[in-house]
């Protein structure tokens, strides 16, 4: 039987004081601006609820449900959509609101599958980033905490469907 392990390397204070610097510049880029923050389902909607509270303008908010992981702890590098956004981005403003970004693969696909929709503009937003988990290149325009390259969990993303309801984030440490 495995064990599982959690060990908090990001306060919850620390993640809503980041939350709160991100809206801030969001707020700052688009406040006169037809924005839509489209949530990538399932981790990003605790970071998209948060974020959105502390916006100082009105917005739209829509989400796509798209899987590149299961149930394991590594991204297959296949990019399915389950759940597509339900209304038009057409000449709005998008901005891709996500919970950890590390190869870059779903945000790549995302982002250049919102473009043929004729937004006025596209941008990426992130809690979590781990740049050392890069397969593509991409551009993150709102980026919040870089992590190293560990499995994580809290605050939105999960194993297994487990640990999505923590406040803060957690290494998850597995023992057989």
């Amino acid at each position: 039987m495995t064990k599982e392990y959690l060990e908090e390397i990001v306060s919850s204070e620390e993640i809503q004081k980041t939350v709160k610097k991100i809206a801030d510049k969001i707020t700052n880029d688009y406040i006169n601006e037809k924005l839509v923050l489209i949530g990538v389902l399932k981790g990003g909607f605790v970071f998209l609820s948060d974020l959105m509270r502390n916006l100082k303008f009105d917005i739209n908010v829509d989400f796509i449900f798209v899987s590149s992981y299961g149930d394991k702890m590594n991204s297959t590098g296949v990019v399915k959509i389950v759940k597509d956004i339900d209304f038009t981005i057409e000449n709005k403003h998008v901005i891709i609101v996500e919970d950890i970004i590390d190869t870059g693969l779903t945000l790549r696909y995302l982002k250049e599958l919102f473009k043929t929709r004729n937004p006025a503009s596209v941008k990426i937003c992130t809690i979590f980033d781990k740049p050392s988990k890069r397969k593509v290149e991409i551009d993150i325009d709102y980026n919040g905490i870089v992590l190293e390259d560990e499995f994580v969990v809290g605050y939105g993303l999960d194993y297994a469907e487990k640990y999505r309801n923590l406040p803060n984030l957690c290494l998850l440490k597995l023992e057989k």
